[in-house]
């Protein structure tokens, strides 16, 4: 056992005040029970509002690590439940943001691969009603994975995670996050790892098009 699940996280989209209008958002999540089945692009029970930006195949599932909490915890000076980022998998025991890109896990009788870091958008600054607070996620380097669903299963909150496999390319979720808000030079290291979402690799190409 690599890690071990703390809770598995879903929510429906709801309907909030923002800036004297509304947003729809997926973002709220709240501790499932039992065992919940995974499979095709989501987490059942768990929806997301805009599927042009959330979700999908290379987004089906959202995972943060419980270390991260903690951490945030100090930064905060408040603790923060399960499902606060709006992650599905909370998860402990390994640093989920150096997850390498590619990297599989079993999770029950399922399988995941990391796809990509995630990129806070003003959401999140809605779930913690701070405006700023998507800047200080980025520049505090915790970025969770977002995993793909490579087979179908059901999972659970003390599930073990096991890393069945690691790449050898080196680049993890923490370091594609770094190159899109702190570090060009790492944007080659993008082009070279296949397994990386393809709207990522495509960014990459045109950034060092500009250059």
């Amino acid at each position: 056992m690599d890690g071990q699940v703390v809770s598995v996280n879903v929510g429906r989209p709801r309907t909030v005040p923002w800036n004297g209008s509304t947003v729809t958002s997926g973002i709220w999540k709240a501790p499932a029970s039992g065992r919940v089945a995974v499979g095709g692009v989501n987490v059942d029970g768990d929806d997301q509002a805009d599927r042009s930006v959330h979700g999908g195949p290379d987004k089906a599932v959202y995972a943060y690590g419980l270390d991260d909490y903690r951490w945030w915890a100090g930064e905060l000076g408040s603790e923060l439940g399960p499902g606060s980022f709006g992650e599905n998998l909370t998860i402990d025991g390994f640093d989920v943001s150096d997850a390498l890109i590619g990297e599989h896990w079993q999770i029950g009788d399922a399988v995941f691969e990391v796809s990509q870091p995630r990129i806070p958008c003003y959401k999140l600054g809605i779930r913690h009603a701070d405006p700023e607070f998507p800047r200080r996620f980025a520049a505090a380097e915790r970025p969770g994975a977002y995993v793909r669903i490579i087979q179908p299963g059901s999972i659970a909150a003390g599930d073990a995670v096991t890393v069945l496999s690691r790449p050898a390319h080196g680049l993890t979720a923490r370091l594609v996050s770094r190159a899109y808000h702190t570090d060009r030079s790492l944007v080659p290291r993008l082009l070279e790892v296949p397994e990386l979402t393809s709207s990522w690799r495509d960014w990459a190409a045109k950034i060092l098009q500009r250059a």
